[in-house]
């Protein structure tokens, strides 16, 4: 019995090392996060859970009001766009290239790219690898039902995600989400 009872005190001795070690070098490595990083992760992970879809727990989801058709969301976003001086880039329609290849129509799916160059410049000074996220793209899709979406990647992953930005670069990006959310939600509700 006293053998017993010294095994399982190592046992827990070890355990509690362990979970120690593991404790201090998660806090070392992630005491530089962004303050909003863990409630960013908890979120996510909510949606990944509640979806059980990558994709869908890691985008804005926006639903276009029923009376407005895919063309005249594009329109909304270009106004919307130009009125908060950020640059539109391109209109990619896919689903023109979908006929142009198999000579089948297809729902409506056009990839919007929009970008303000002056923070562009400033995320790339500070890590080139924000390239892969530029330009800002948010996606038109026609469901199957034929209801209209917007969708956008959440950049809160980029800006909260791990180290804190610096200060103005974070304001910058900050400003780039808040109109890329106001382009979103204008255009699902037809402003120009």
């Amino acid at each position: 019995m006293k053998l017993l009872r010294n095994f399982l005190a190592v046992i827990g001795l070890l355990t509690l090392l362990i979970v120690t070690v593991a404790v201090s070098q998660i806090w070392s490595a992630t005491r530089q996060f962004d303050p909003d990083a863990f409630t960013l992760y908890r979120e996510f992970a909510g949606n990944l859970l509640e979806t059980g879809d990558l994709a869908s727990a890691f985008v804005w989801r926006v639903k276009v009001e029923d009376d407005i058709k895919a063309e005249d969301v594009k329109e909304s976003m270009k106004s919307l766009a130009v009125d908060r001086n950020f640059f539109f880039v391109s209109d990619s329609p896919f689903y023109k290239q979908v006929k142009a290849v198999t000579g089948k129509d297809f729902r409506h799916v056009s990839f919007m790219q929009f970008c303000d160059v002056k923070v562009g410049v400033k995320m790339l000074d500070h890590n080139d690898a924000y390239s892969a996220f530029m330009p800002c793209v948010i996606s038109v899709v026609e469901d199957k039902e034929g209801k209209v979406w917007l969708y956008a990647m959440n950049m809160d992953f980029l800006i909260h995600g791990a180290k804190e930005l610096p200060p103005e670069l974070k304001s910058d990006a900050l400003r780039v989400r808040r109109v890329m959310r106001e382009i979103m939600e204008g255009a699902a509700s037809g402003e120009f």
